[in-house]
């Protein structure tokens, strides 16, 4: 488990990409303290534009600056940048091709007590649908680093994912993030999991699980869901003949539905996907609401078991 919480590592590489690039400016929706963009107030404060509590209006601020040449990062929750803003987003920022940066804080299930009303579980699905976007859930605080650089220097719009709290590191020693490829974390031939963001981290742990009782389970890591590395999923599908999705969002319209896209086209096989059932997520203690919403490795465990009896063809 990393010591820092990403969102903490988020702030310190805006410090960081502000030093190296006096072009980039921070937009904040009233939340500095909680995304941690009061790191790059302290040290930029001319580069740092508080717009409160008013979202859809810091995306059109964000458009005009982008329009001048700036490189902006308009910081909110992932709910208020998706979904309150989110004609500002299409019609403002998409649409021109504008150069852009969202992060996406405080996503899905890890976000805990906030209840349906922050808790976004819709954002990739929206993102994914919006033109001219690059979408990405980073799975530890290395690859957060890497994205971000990766953002800055790309030019066009781009949306990030930022988990709360601390998650574990998967990315292997001298891992070198690359848009809209996957990395293999694990070999495996009975069955792929395809994990994005920490919920690759539940698969490497579901893994660990199956082994136990014979199963070899290959772990793939999707940071990208747009660009989607196609050929990795047809890869992996040819290979094991099953596989499991595992995301912090819901099913319909993530990872899930991106690589279920992808195999009907490519390599069709069975296939489960976890994540959030098509449901608002309740307030809730953070391992409860896993629970409850069974996204678990042990419900990864499950549904592996599920695809390889329907690829036995014993369902």
């Amino acid at each position: 488990m990393s010591e820092m919480e990403m969102r903490e590592v988020f702030g310190k590489m805006l410090v960081d990409l502000g030093r190296e690039n006096p072009d980039i400016f921070v937009l904040d929706g009233d939340l500095n303290t909680s995304t941690r963009t009061d790191l790059f107030l302290a040290e930029f404060p001319k580069r740092f534009v508080q717009c409160g509590i008013a979202e859809q209006n810091m995306m059109g601020i964000a458009a005009g600056m982008a329009a001048a040449g700036i490189i902006p990062f308009p910081t909110t929750f992932a709910v208020f940048a998706t979904k309150r803003a989110c004609d500002q987003v299409s019609i403002s920022i998409a649409y021109p091709k504008l150069n852009v940066k969202i992060p996406g804080c405080y996503p899905g299930l890890p976000t805990g007590k906030a209840g349906a009303t922050h808790q976004s579980i819709e954002d990739l699905a929206i993102m994914r649908a919006m033109p001219n976007f690059l979408v990405v859930d980073p799975g530890d605080n290395e690859e957060l680093r890497q994205v971000m650089r990766a953002a800055v220097a790309w030019d066009g719009p781009v949306y990030f994912r930022v988990t709360r709290p601390a998650v574990p590191d998967i990315t292997p020693l001298g891992y070198k993030f690359e848009w809209g490829k996957a990395v293999n974390l694990r070999p495996g031939t009975d069955v792929t999991l395809i994990g994005t963001g920490f919920m690759t981290y539940y698969c490497l742990l579901a893994a660990d699980m199956l082994e136990k009782e014979g199963i070899k389970a290959r772990v793939d890591h999707h940071p990208c869901l747009k660009p989607l590395d196609r050929d990795a999923i047809a890869k992996s599908a040819k290979e094991t003949g099953c596989i499991v999705t595992a995301e912090n969002h819901s099913i319909i319209g993530g990872l899930g539905s991106a690589v279920a896209e992808a195999l009907v086209e490519t390599a069709p096989v069975p296939m489960e996907r976890i994540g959030v059932h098509d449901k608002f997520v309740e307030c809730g203690e953070v391992p409860d609401l896993f629970v409850k919403y069974q996204v678990r490795p042990e419900d990864i465990v499950d549904a592996a078991r599920r695809v390889i009896a329907r690829k036995k063809g014993k369902v």
